[in-house]
């Protein structure tokens, strides 16, 4: 009996757990406004500008004073278009950090694409999660950023935080509404709608806000990945569910409000396909079950 009081008080005393944070839905999900542009041929990557970091990317946050390698013919090794389950798809070996640049400029879009990892991992981040990038809103130089990227917003492609929002270069900044979670690394910030108004910007320690769930299929398995931009303003999809919006995007203080597509090549093998954009006029809405 007195074991059964005791558990009784210790229940009564302890915190209650909290509710799980309420599914996400897309609604008022806009209709095209205009003819459909798919962003890779099928056949070849001439519509793309390729750039390569350093050959060791373990130099990349450290502002070496070695060149990045750049615009090489070695590029040819680490993007390039192959079939992969019988479709066309863009291949990224990851083993060389760099970036694939769409020449084109969008505003006021939906892109959407399918990505899916392949098996190899590479150090320093052999033993990491698989990680990419789907990047919008690229401009300036190839490599400015850390020798490597172009400056823009990226739609996290990394297991475990897809959908999260990285400002990529010290210009670039966007706001979106968060909760404290202190399970994440630091600025342990969570995406959640009716969360407090928060600023992250590139370069600071406020650097990203991670998605609101994590909506990935298991390794080997195609994802849909939609974005949803109308001026300054973004939603992240993955597999038909909302993560992450973010509004007031900037680069260097002004609004930031269109530029290319941009793919990453950050250690992990990865194929894409399907990329097509179609052009829209309103944003879809975001609520909770």
């Amino acid at each position: 009996m007195f074991k059964i009081l005791a558990l009784t008080l210790a229940l009564a005393a302890a915190p209650a757990l909290a509710a799980p944070a309420p599914p996400l839905v897309l609604t008022e999900v806009p209709k095209p406004a205009g003819p459909a542009v798919s962003l890779f041929n099928g056949r070849d990557l001439r519509d793309w500008d390729a750039w390569l970091g350093y050959a060791d990317p373990a130099l990349t946050y450290r502002r070496p004073a070695v060149a990045p390698l750049g615009a090489t013919p070695l590029a040819a090794g680490i993007f390039k278009a192959v079939i992969e389950d019988g479709q066309p798809a863009i291949y990224v070996n990851g083993k060389t950090w760099g970036s694939l640049v769409h020449r084109g400029a969008f505003h006021d879009y939906h892109l959407r694409l399918q990505y899916k990892w392949g098996g190899g991992r590479w150090p320093p981040r052999a033993d990491q999660a698989p990680n990419n990038g789907l990047l919008y809103h690229s401009h300036g130089p190839p490599g400015a950023v850390w020798g490597t990227w172009s400056q823009a917003v990226e739609f996290e492609i990394m297991t475990g935080s897809i959908g999260m929002v990285v400002p990529v270069g010290e210009g670039i900044s966007a706001a979106t509404t968060a909760v404290d979670d202190p399970a994440l690394i630091a600025p342990k910030l969570r995406f959640a709608p009716g969360g407090r108004v928060q600023t992250v910007k590139g370069g600071t320690a406020n650097w990203n806000v991670e998605a609101y769930s994590d909506a990935e299929k298991p390794a080997g398995e195609w994802n849909t990945l939609d974005l949803y931009v109308l001026g300054d303003r973004a939603i992240h999809v993955v597999n038909g569910v909302p993560v992450m919006e973010v509004r007031d995007l900037k680069a260097d203080g002004a609004p930031l409000t269109h530029g290319a597509i941009q793919l990453q090549s950050e250690g992990a093998e990865t194929f894409f396909r399907d990329i097509v954009l179609e052009p829209i006029t309103t944003l879809p809405e975001i609520v909770a079950k």
